[in-house]
């Protein structure tokens, strides 16, 4: 994996951004980044890409909390640690805290590289359109550990599957898991991956990370990349499939 630097960054940044855009329901360009409205509760509510094309102004980080504020959200900004000095310090003149870390983790994608297929009796796949209501409990089992989705969940879930790329594992006959990808300039974003409990232990999400290489690989990808929380069992599934650490993203809040 080549080391961490400001082309690479950008390059992931802009990936991130741009599947953002797509499952959200408004953005505007900021700060050299991106503001994502798409909803109040959603996680893809958020800023994402500041501060990576030179210095931030007050005045543009007074109309990013704008963009949150006049749609009654909390303002919520991924940071990344190469973006310019002048974002952090506004972050900490007006009293931001720290939320959560998560980990940016990349590898390149050579062509006509082998990619292991997935094991016997496991199949990974595209969703399809019928598939919707599968796909969406899947997630709500797998990230949430119940069996019924709240209105705000099922809309998050919903807009992911029209917007995320989503796949879907199967093993046997049953639903074993699914995920998203997306793709721009080149570069593969897999998101969302959520493995229900009977799913688990059978080398799923392996299995669903591989499956959306080797599709990347065809569509022309030469980097994919996922965040995963630090120490999880996600990071080491994508530390098997050849993910490496780039760095680390730190998610800064503010309530209004």
């Amino acid at each position: 994996m080549p080391h961490s630097n400001r082309a690479l960054v950008r390059r992931l940044e802009a990936a991130h951004a741009a599947c953002g855009r797509a499952s959200a329901g408004e953005a505007e360009a900021i700060a050299g980044g991106w503001a994502i409205f798409a909803g109040l509760d959603s996680p893809l509510t958020q800023a994402l890409g500041l501060g990576l094309e030179g210095a931030v102004s007050a005045r543009e980080f007074d109309r990013l909390e704008e963009f949150f504020r006049s749609r009654g959200a909390k303002a919520a900004i991924d940071l990344c640690p190469l973006a310019d000095l002048s974002l952090i310090e506004l972050l900490g003149a007006r009293g931001y805290r720290l939320a959560e870390f998560n980990n940016v983790l990349a590898r390149p994608i050579a062509p006509g590289e082998w990619i292991p297929p997935p094991p016997a009796g496991i199949e990974v796949r595209p969703a399809r359109i019928e598939e919707a209501g599968l796909w969406t409990l899947n997630l709500v089992r797998g990230f949430f550990h119940r069996e019924e989705a709240t209105p705000e969940e099922l809309a998050l879930c919903r807009a992911l599957f029209a917007s995320a790329g989503p796949y879907i594992v199967r093993a046997g006959a049953l639903a074993a898991g699914g995920g998203g990808m997306t793709i721009h300039e080149r570069v593969a974003t897999l998101a969302g991956d959520a493995t229900p409990p009977e799913g688990r232990g059978r080398g799923v999400q392996t299995a669903l990370i591989r499956g959306r290489l080797r599709d990347a690989q065809s569509a022309g990808c030469d980097l994919a990349w996922a965040a995963v929380l630090p120490g999880s069992v996600s990071e080491r599934n994508y530390a098997r499939c050849g993910f490496r650490p780039v760095y680390t993203r730190a998610m800064m809040v503010r309530e209004f």
